[in-house]
């Protein structure tokens, strides 16, 4: 299984990048931004992004993954940087009075999807450094938990909620499998629970969603719009679509189509059966993921690989969650398949990482590392 998984894993992102590009040409002419004269440049943009991705990939699947760990610190300053430029006039971007972004249109970067890989990378080699620390309550818990709160409250401060929750659940991810008492686990969801209860009561915003959620038809003028219309386009597409480009609910009806709300239009022209290849794909990549960090050389690169397809399989969940409405509206994109460049190179930054702990892997099975071998004969107490 191990030896193929690279197989899958390939095959599952190939799905996913080829049937957003096909949604995106056939929705993103009828975004908000496209124009008469140029309707397709949102996929035109998208297509310089994937050759970008593509090669981000092909750099990282070629780059030592140690690469990460010896220059873990930089990547976090650095990316910490980035999203306290998000706060800055005149380099921030406000858009839909959300501060996520930098850089002057048409060319924006998103820091929090970085902040992503950094958080994964610095947890990782936290845990790697001091492999015995989950049962210490400083060491294990209240010092990482602690820096990567940095980051996270810069997100945060963005109206970014949704990204909060992903990284807050990788990180959840990452200090299970890195054996962090559950005690200290249990205290944690139930702190993030309450703490996101109360961050809802000073943003109203957020407050008419979850009220949306618990009764969508008596907000199906309101704040559950997107995901009435959603669930309308799921429903109308039934088994086999209505057909590629023949959409009607992307039509100006459906507001961020090519974005947050892509899946429910893939349902509408590729029917039930493209929706669950989407969901099979995702839900490949993921195990694909986990086998590969279960076979890694070392430490920092098992609890890396988890990270990655950790962030991935959690930021899928929601966005497909909210477009069927088994879930509160969260603004998140889904990972390959919406538009967004900042999110497809940094997916693909994580593809290549993981390509690469497969290569090491695949060397010490080879080899006999040091690490294979204790895991082989080393007897569970």
């Amino acid at each position: 299984m191990h030896r193929k998984s690279i197989f899958f894993l390939l095959g599952s992102v190939s799905i996913l990048v080829i049937v957003g590009v096909v949604m995106l040409i056939s929705t993103c002419i009828f975004s908000a931004d496209a124009d008469m004269a140029n309707g397709y440049k949102e996929a035109k943009r998208q297509a310089i992004w994937l050759a970008v991705g593509i090669g981000v990939c092909f750099f990282a699947a070629t780059r030592d993954y140690r690469f990460w760990r010896r220059n873990n610190w930089m990547l976090f300053g650095g990316v910490c940087f980035l999203l306290a430029l998000c706060f800055v006039p005149h380099i921030g971007m406000e858009i839909n009075g959300e501060r996520r972004w930098i850089g002057i249109r048409p060319f924006q970067l998103q820091p929090s999807e970085l902040g992503k890989i950094a958080v994964v990378v610095f947890l990782a080699w936290w845990f790697s450094r001091h492999p015995d620390s989950g049962r210490h309550f400083l060491r294990g818990f209240v010092f990482p938990l602690a820096i990567v709160g940095l980051p996270l409250a810069l997100i945060l401060f963005e109206v970014d909620i949704g990204t909060t929750i992903v990284l807050t659940a990788t990180t959840f991810m990452i200090l299970f499998v890195a054996g962090t008492d559950w005690r200290y686990l249990t205290g944690l969801s139930m702190t993030g629970f309450a703490g996101f209860i109360g961050m809802l009561s000073y943003a109203p915003d957020r407050m008419e969603r979850i009220m949306a959620f618990l009764d969508l038809e008596a907000h199906r003028y309101g704040a559950g719009f997107q995901q009435w219309i959603s669930l309308m386009a799921l429903g109308s597409g039934g088994l086999d679509g209505r057909g590629v480009g023949e959409g009607r609910l992307k039509m100006l009806y459906m507001p961020f189509a090519h974005t947050d709300f892509i899946f429910p239009m893939i349902g509408e022209e590729m029917g039930l059966a493209v929706t669950l290849l989407v969901v099979i794909a995702f839900i490949t990549l993921v195990i694909s993921g986990f086998v590969i960090g279960f076979h890694a050389p070392d430490r920092f690169g098992m609890l890396l690989s988890i990270g990655l397809v950790g962030y991935i399989g959690v930021q899928a969940f929601l966005n497909i969650g909210v477009a069927t409405s088994i879930l509160p509206n969260t603004g998140l994109t889904l990972p390959f398949v919406s538009y967004g460049g900042s999110s497809l190179v940094v997916a693909f930054l994580s593809i290549g990482i993981l390509i690469n702990i497969y290569r090491q892997g695949i060397s010490g099975d080879e080899e006999g590392s040091d690490w294979v071998r204790r895991k082989r004969i080393t007897p569970r107490v």
